[in-house]
């Protein structure tokens, strides 16, 4: 199919309104939804899950299936009509003029094609190109999407590729036939911050070489800002607030845009001075909706009578460029004026050491042939040597990405593996090498973990209470049903749930719910240290600051000690008291939070730190993009676990950072960082981020 030329928007939505219809009743997922996107610009399409991002997306891909329809408004394509277009039109128009990129990329890859075959389809069957030429231009797009060696990549298989290489070749075979708009479904929430960074740089520069208009639906507002240069943010099927970056994020004037932001660990935030404000209530569902203002029910600002008595339409903000918002009130509002100030909550001071690691090392032994077994053995060193303390009452941050070992301590702590060598000291007791069935019960509800998916870690078939209170048996706790029936009641209050969820299944729950009473069973105990997995990354922005908040108020009140390993910098910054930075089953450096997050740094820290979006366009970063990939814990690089990726080991004299395991340094105040770089080098380092004057 020939690409037409056309000179006005590339993407015109107007009025859109999409609904699925289901036996009950018809579902209104998208309404009154309407957004421009001008030749080479990028878009970002932002707000929670089930707010309608993807629905839209699929409107413009024609792609609702059988139940979903367009029930008002239209979508255009360079002046065309999507909806009035033939099924063929639409065949000819999908991956050669508007192409999409989907969240999981193993969902756009064949695991029983080679890659290079994969990528060479696209202009072969849109363009008619020959297979040599369509191989010619599937080198070219591996090479510049920045992946080392791209004949051997176009031979592989996609389950011989990493996460970020696989999506690497999910945005080339989107860009193989250049298309005029690129539509990008939450293309880095499963990959880690180092490889997010690339992936964003790069999507930001192919689409300037290319000149593709780009539609970037997210829920990251600080992904938003650096790769987007328009935001429409949307709430319950509806766009509530349009406009530039630069006005959206500085005068912000839709009550639902200003909660979100203070929703989000931004630079400045204390969880004890200035705690972050959750948003109260709950996301409508799509036929529950108030009338009116949909925020309504959750807004500071809300009149009854006023806002609930009337639909309300988008509406222009006088003096910027093309915002508009759908509030009735926003010329009345001081947006200037701070929130209403949080109960300051004072910080307790750390108590006695409680766990101690000494040494820790955990190896793998597995088979040189994982398939058919036999050949020599090869060794897997998930740990090596960690050593840590940690107090009660204080937040231990354990962050780095995939693969660097942070999951396997966590597994080994809580007796699910035994150490391979080192110790484990529990108040002062041995419990490295006692497997979880073998640990006595006071050790078991003494460490308790609450895992990354909520939606994984709750029985379906069995009520919220039932669980709570099967964990109260297992713990001993109550020596009757129904004491366990009211200290569950008590647990549902601690984690701020009405009692009434005790009667409900965990599919009648969100998941925010659903991580509250993972989080009640893991207290069920009276745990005394918690290893929060990743607890927050499957949560929605909002729902963000209200866990992380009731895991900080519930650890006050116990004085737990909470393990909280991450990814994400910006919460870990709001959270922890203390940081472990673990790289390839190492700790290259330990310390406070606020030495952690100031030079010196260890280079991945400093790399780690560069990768983080932050929504705030007062930052100034250094930009770090982390080349290559984490090596395998099978065969690591001699010497230095990090000198494959770090940018200044041209600054250490000789062959000691190929040579040599640097020794732990103690720099100023407890502060240890794992590196050959000399103190004078260190002392010499750059902040990575910086707030600039308003």
């Amino acid at each position: 199919m020939a690409k037409w030329q056309y000179d006005g928007p590339v993407l015109e939505i107007d009025r859109l309104s999409i609904s699925f219809f289901t036996r009950l009743r018809e579902i209104p997922a998208v309404m009154d939804f309407s957004v421009t996107v001008q030749p080479g610009e990028a878009v970002g399409l932002v707000g929670e899950s089930g707010c309608g991002k993807s629905t839209v997306a699929l409107g413009v891909m024609q792609d609702l299936g059988v139940n979903g329809r367009i029930v008002g408004g239209t979508i255009r394509f360079k002046g065309r009509d999507l909806g009035a277009m033939s099924e063929t039109e639409l065949r000819g128009l999908r991956g050669s003029e508007i192409a999409m990129i989907y969240q999981e990329p193993m969902a756009s890859l064949n695991p029983a094609m080679r890659v290079g075959r994969q990528l060479m389809e696209v202009p072969m069957i849109h363009e008619g190109l020959s297979a040599k030429a369509a191989y010619d231009r599937a080198l070219a797009m591996v090479e510049d999407v920045k992946l080392p060696d791209p004949k051997r990549i176009l031979n592989s298989y996609p389950h011989q590729l990493s996460g970020g290489q696989q999506q690497r070749i999910v945005i080339a075979m989107a860009l193989m036939s250049k298309p005029s708009l690129l539509i990008l479904d939450e293309p880095t929430t499963a990959l880690d911050v180092t490889v997010e960074a690339a992936v964003v740089a790069l999507v930001k520069e192919l689409g300037r070489k290319y000149g593709t208009s780009m539609l970037f639906i997210s829920h990251n507002l600080g992904l938003v800002l650096e790769t987007c240069d328009r935001i429409c943010v949307m709430y319950s099927g509806e766009a509530v607030e349009r406009g530039s970056i630069g006005d959206v994020f500085d005068e912000m004037r839709h009550p639902y845009t200003q909660a979100l932001f203070r929703s989000i660990p931004l630079p400045g935030a204390d969880k004890n001075a200035r705690p972050l404000v959750a948003i109260p209530g709950n996301f409508p569902l799509p036929h529950e909706r108030p009338p009116g203002c949909n925020f309504g029910p959750r807004c500071d600002y809300f009149e009854a009578g006023r806002c609930d008595a009337q639909d309300v339409r988008m509406t222009p903000v006088h003096g910027n460029d093309r915002h508009e918002t759908r509030c009735l009130k926003f010329r009345e509002i001081d947006w200037s004026a701070p929130p209403a100030p949080p109960a300051r909550s004072e910080t307790a001071e750390p108590g006695p050491v409680v766990l101690k690691m000494e040494q820790l090392r955990k190896y793998y032994e597995v088979a040189a042939s994982k398939i058919f077994g036999g050949g020599a053995k090869r060794v897997v060193k998930a740990n090596e040597t960690l050593s840590f303390e940690a107090r009660e009452g204080e937040t231990l941050a354990i962050v780095g990405e995939s693969g660097c070992g942070k999951s396997t301590f966590a597994k080994v702590l809580m007796g699910l593996e035994t150490a391979t060598g080192g110790t484990i000291l529990l108040d002062g007791q041995e419990i490295q090498d006692i497997p979880i069935q073998k640990r006595d019960t006071r050790t078991v509800s003494d460490i308790q973990m609450v895992f990354q998916n909520p939606f994984d870690t709750l029985n379906p078939a069995m009520s919220v209470g039932r669980q709570i209170m099967r964990a109260l048996e297992v713990f001993g706790v109550g020596g009757t049903e129904a004491a366990r029936r009211q200290r569950m009641l008590e647990l549902l209050d601690l984690v701020k749930l009405p009692r009434e969820f005790a009667g409900r299944m965990p599919r009648q729950l969100s998941g925010g719910q659903k991580q509250r009473v993972g989080i009640a069973r893991a207290f069920a105990g009276g745990a005394r240290i918690v290893v929060a997995d990743e607890p927050v990354s499957a949560l929605d922005v909002s729902v963000q600051a209200a866990v992380a908040d009731l895991l900080l108020e519930i650890q006050r009140e116990n004085r737990t000690t909470l393990l909280f390993i991450a990814h994400d910098l910006s919460i870990v910054r709001y959270l922890a008291d203390r940081v472990m930075v673990m790289y390839l089953g190492h700790v290259v450096e330990m310390g406070t939070t606020d030495q952690v997050f100031s030079p010196p740094y260890h280079p991945y820290t400093e790399a780690l730190l560069s990768a983080v979006p932050i929504a705030d366009t007062h930052v100034q970063k250094q930009r770090i993009v982390l080349e290559g990939d984490v090596p395998s814990a099978i065969d690591p690089p001699p010497g230095c676990p990090f000198q494959t990726r770090c940018r200044w080991k041209a600054e250490v004299p000789g062959a000691l950072c190929e040579t040599q395991v640097p020794p732990i340094r103690t720099v100023q105040g407890g502060h240890q960082i794992k590196c050959h770089l000399s103190e004078d080098w260190l002392a010499r380092m750059e902040p990575v981020i910086r707030i600039a004057a308003e």
